[in-house]
């Protein structure tokens, strides 16, 4: 009798898998209702202690601002060195906005700076003497006179450099004629025969500014012989032999003849001779 085969049970092992589930009391535990409200404090807090730095040195900038304003006020102005422009027009070129009336302001703008670019002027220099005063230097060029040419005139030093362009006459330096050229280049020397000219013309302007005389017209002859326009005066000075000697004498003779007409003769006056004669014309 054959056996049966027990059927072998193979009991399969079932996989748990377990979860976890919180109980009340490990939520109560974990559970805190002022968390939150400490982080905003905390937050609230740092947002405060910026905006009181913010505004701490808002105050503080406030309040030098006003400092300075009040305390670096140009009220003294000194301007030296000008002839061609007055006081207001060199403060006018200087103080170009609402601020350059701070010194600290202009310390800072012209520091180590000098203006240039300003006709018949060489530079200026602006000096703070106090918060309250600053000293404008002006540095004008050695203009020894001006020339007409295509109806502009050309301002020139005492090297016959051709430094300025204006369609202005000057009050300041008289005018130059007789002088042979056939152009004129800004910024090159004026091409004349006798070079030497120049530097005679700015003795002979500074020898004039020198005892206050104010010449109109300096002419100069094929030979160069120098007759000087006062009005309706013309003064012959031959050429510079005793030059100095002239003008002295001359500053003593005009005002005998104003409101005359006529030459005045001193080209032979020397130490020896000083023979000065008067030719009047009629008006």
């Amino acid at each position: 009798m054959a056996k049966k085969r027990r059927k072998k049970v193979v009991k399969r092992r079932r996989k748990q898998y377990g979860s976890y589930h919180m109980s009340i009391r490990d939520y109560m535990e974990d559970f805190h209702p002022f968390e939150g409200l400490f982080r905003s404090l905390r937050s609230s807090r740092s947002l405060f202690i910026i905006l009181g730095i913010v505004l701490t040195v808002m105050v503080v900038l406030v309040v030098a601002l006003n400092y300075i304003v009040e305390n670096y006020k140009v009220t003294n102005i000194y301007v030296s060195g000008n002839t061609h422009y007055t006081n207001e027009e060199i403060i006018d070129m200087v103080m170009t906005d609402g601020l350059s009336r701070n010194s600290l302001y202009l310390s800072f703008k012209y520091r180590n700076k000098s203006i240039e670019g300003v006709p018949f002027v060489e530079k200026m220099d602006v000096d703070i003497v106090s918060p309250d005063t600053i000293r404008i230097n002006v540095y004008e060029k050695a203009v020894a006179g001006y020339i007409a040419y295509l109806g502009r005139y050309m301002y020139f030093d005492r090297d016959g450099i051709v430094v300025e362009s204006s369609m202005e006459p000057s009050d300041v330096v008289p005018q130059v004629m007789g002088l042979d050229f056939n152009y004129v280049i800004l910024h090159e020397k004026l091409p004349v025969d006798n070079e030497t000219v120049f530097a005679e013309i700015l003795d002979l302007t500074q020898l004039l500014d020198k005892y206050n005389m104010h010449a109109d017209k300096i002419f100069f002859d094929n030979e160069y012989n120098v007759y000087i326009y006062f009005g309706d005066i013309e003064v012959s000075l031959g050429t510079s032999s005793y030059i100095d000697e002239k003008i002295i004498q001359l500053q003593y003779i005009l005002p005998n003849l104003e409101g005359k007409k006529g030459l005045l003769e001193m080209k032979d006056f020397d130490e020896d001779t000083k023979n000065i004669t008067f030719e009047e014309k009629n008006q």
